[in-house]
């Protein structure tokens, strides 16, 4: 019963802690981002589909790096060649700080960053299409809203771009997503909690 106790007191007083806090070097984010989730209805209507978990480590307060994946599916109907888009590589975000961003009320628990990424990525069409495989880029800004101070929902506005070989050389997009994103605790959070409650 202690035990339990002694983490529902440290659950808690994680949980009202500064809303910088879950920015800081040491702790880590773990979530993903959806983009173009979209299953047709009718009869011979087609599906669009993109995920992209991803984690990163604070390597410095409101700095973090970590890898990504994406993977999209799509077919604008029943006809059409399935497309398959793929990407792999490291991401860096930069959190603007506190003094850069507005803190009264709603605002208080908002964060603006940017995103940048570079990795393998590829774009291929099912029945013999076009394909781009090589290196993909991408960079945008974006906004977290922290619904607690450990989950942020998030939207991201990024220009996504392929430049390699295949049917067609180069590819760019601009994508608007939604996701989420977990912020945990490193070691260092969770001494100074502890330090806290004693």
């Amino acid at each position: 019963m202690k035990k339990i106790l002694l983490a529902l007191v440290v659950v808690t007083t994680f949980s009202v802690t500064h809303a910088n806090a879950q920015l800081e070097r040491g702790n880590a984010i773990v979530g993903g981002d959806i983009a173009n989730f979209n299953i047709g209805l009718k009869k011979n209507t087609g599906y669009d589909i993109q995920l992209d978990p991803k984690a990163a480590w604070f390597i410095k307060s409101n700095i973090a790096v970590g890898p990504y994946v994406n993977f999209e599916l799509s077919k604008s109907n029943k006809e059409a060649p399935t497309e398959t888009s793929y990407g792999v590589g490291a991401l860096a975000r930069y959190y603007l700080g506190v003094n850069q961003v507005n803190t009264e009320s709603l605002l208080r628990h908002t964060r603006a960053f940017i995103e940048g990424n570079a990795g393998i990525a590829g774009t291929n069409e099912s029945d013999g299409g076009g394909s781009t495989n090589g290196l993909g880029l991408g960079f945008g800004p974006g906004i977290a809203y922290f619904i607690t101070p450990n989950i942020g929902l998030e939207t991201l506005l990024k220009y996504n771009g392929l430049i390699g070989f295949g049917s067609t050389t180069t590819q760019s997009r601009l994508n608007l997503s939604v996701g989420f994103q977990i912020y945990l605790p490193g070691r260092a959070t969770r001494n100074k909690v502890m330090n806290d409650v004693k």
